[in-house]
């Protein structure tokens, strides 16, 4: 299993970061591995809603159909599923001081053989957290701030 955690601020409402966030179509503009992300279903970004994602991790692309099961006030819970793993992420995001805390936690379980690549991965999603945080700021704070 690979687990990663990051808990940063944002200069924004955390209402209106939430919202962008929880449309997991953005996905491409602040997901560093992400390269496509489209909806496959219609209706308000709600529980239920569907994308397929299609990402590139250690140079190699994989498609993942990530389901949109909670949303919440102040989080959400997003789970994407093929083969050779199950991604499930846990996005919290508070009113701080500065505008919001984001707490973003990404489990990845891979399935089968792909286990053995559990040592890698983990190191790999390290990095890519880290350009995730930056990512989401990117993202969410406008060019004029």
């Amino acid at each position: 299993m690979v687990h990663v955690i990051r808990t940063f601020t944002v200069a924004r409402p955390a209402a209106e970061v939430l919202a962008y966030l929880a449309d997991f179509g953005h996905a491409p503009k602040w997901d560093p591995g992400t390269e496509t992300c489209t909806r496959i279903d219609d209706g308000p970004v709600a529980a239920g809603a569907r994308w397929q994602n299609v990402s590139k991790v250690l140079g190699m692309s994989t498609e993942l159909e990530y389901r949109l099961e909670r949303l919440g006030d102040d989080h959400f819970t997003l789970v994407g599923r093929n083969d050779t793993a199950t991604a499930t992420d846990h996005v919290t995001v508070r009113p701080h001081e500065l505008g919001c805390e984001v707490t973003y936690d990404a489990t990845v379980e891979l399935h089968g053989v792909a286990k053995l690549g559990s040592p890698l991965m983990q190191m790999e999603f390290e990095r890519l957290g880290d350009e995730t945080v930056e990512g989401i700021r990117r993202a969410v704070t406008p060019a004029s701030a």
